[in-house]
């Protein structure tokens, strides 16, 4: 009879157990961004929180906690009691790059977190100014080709998928730049403009603001497919290159989220980001949402470690 009664009292609190998570969110839940105010992912965060907290009521407590190229607030969710009161944002960099750049991560993506989904891509435009003559890529590539090592290029920091994109278009044709790192896009793209630098692969929206003043053209962009939001831009790969850089972002929890806390979270923050009112706040600053299940959100890291262990490794970029 004891062990009837124990079978039954724990075939009902995992009931309860797993109905509760199910029934996320939690009065409050904290939602960490590895960088600072203002960047993108702090965006995206502050759109889906505002968005969840109107759906369910509960609050949501957006955490700015930035450092390590983004490895510190991803560690903050990886050390979190996986109970579904704190996810993050994170992005290719801290979730696939900086497992080939540091020798040492405090913790491991394919095992310290749960992945939830993909959330937003953004495309990285690859601009020059305009001193140096060329239209469009191919004339692009010719003119580097002919003067390895003479022409610089701008970044955002070492290790940045500015500088994985145009390292990548270098070895890919066979020539090498002249990295210049900068703290911020706005500063790279004013050495673009000053001519400080003939070239630069920044996040879009960086760049199409300036096209006015005719110092800077944009050639193309980085994404596999033309962007709906830059239609009469060609890719990289339309223009005789392949490669791909486009910026994303995902949601993430610390592993041992349960499976129905996960199917919850997906559920809510797919429709959310795929709303009207939210799509089209995020057209404004060039970005598109793309929601997807936890598997495919582990395919796409993978793909890009894939993708830039051969670039890292060709250009010799490390961080410790």
């Amino acid at each position: 009879m004891k062990r009837c009664v124990a079978a039954v009292l724990a075939i009902l609190f995992g009931t309860f157990g797993a109905s509760a998570q199910a029934g996320w969110p939690p009065k409050t839940v904290h939602f960490i961004v590895p960088f600072g105010a203002g960047s993108t992912p702090d965006l995206v965060a502050r759109l889906i929180a505002d968005r969840l907290h109107s759906e369910t009521g509960a609050t949501f407590i957006v955490e700015d906690k930035p450092g390590a190229s983004g490895n510190t607030g991803t560690d903050a969710v990886a050390k979190a009691a996986p109970d579904g009161a704190t996810i993050g944002i994170s992005i290719g960099g801290p979730l696939a790059i900086n497992t080939l750049l540091f020798a040492h991560l405090p913790y491991d993506p394919g095992k310290d977190l749960s992945l939830i989904t993909m959330l937003v891509t953004q495309p990285s435009a690859l601009a020059v100014n305009s001193s140096l003559g060329v239209n469009g890529v191919p004339a692009l590539l010719d003119l580097i080709k002919k003067s390895p090592g003479k022409y610089n290029y701008g970044s955002i920091g070492t290790g940045s998928l500015s500088q994985l994109a145009m390292e990548a278009i270098a070895l890919k044709s066979g020539t090498r730049l002249v990295h210049v790192p900068y703290p911020s896009s706005p500063q790279a793209v004013q050495a673009l403009i000053r001519n400080d630098v003939q070239m630069v692969c920044l996040p879009a929206i960086s760049i199409t603001p300036q096209l006015s003043g005719g110092k800077i053209k944009l050639l193309a962009i980085t994404t596999a497919e033309r962007s709906p939001l830059l239609p009469n831009v060609p890719t990289l790969k339309e223009s005789g290159i392949d490669v791909e850089a486009d910026a994303w972002s995902g949601l993430i929890g610390p592993a041992g989220l349960p499976a129905a806390t996960v199917e919850r979270i997906n559920h809510l923050v797919a429709a959310a980001i795929t709303s009207p009112a939210i799509r089209a706040k995020l057209a404004t600053q060039l970005m598109e949402p793309i929601p997807d299940t936890p598997a495919q959100f582990r395919n796409r890291i993978a793909a890009d470690i894939a993708r830039w262990r051969p670039v890292i490794e060709a250009a010799k970029i490390k961080i410790n």
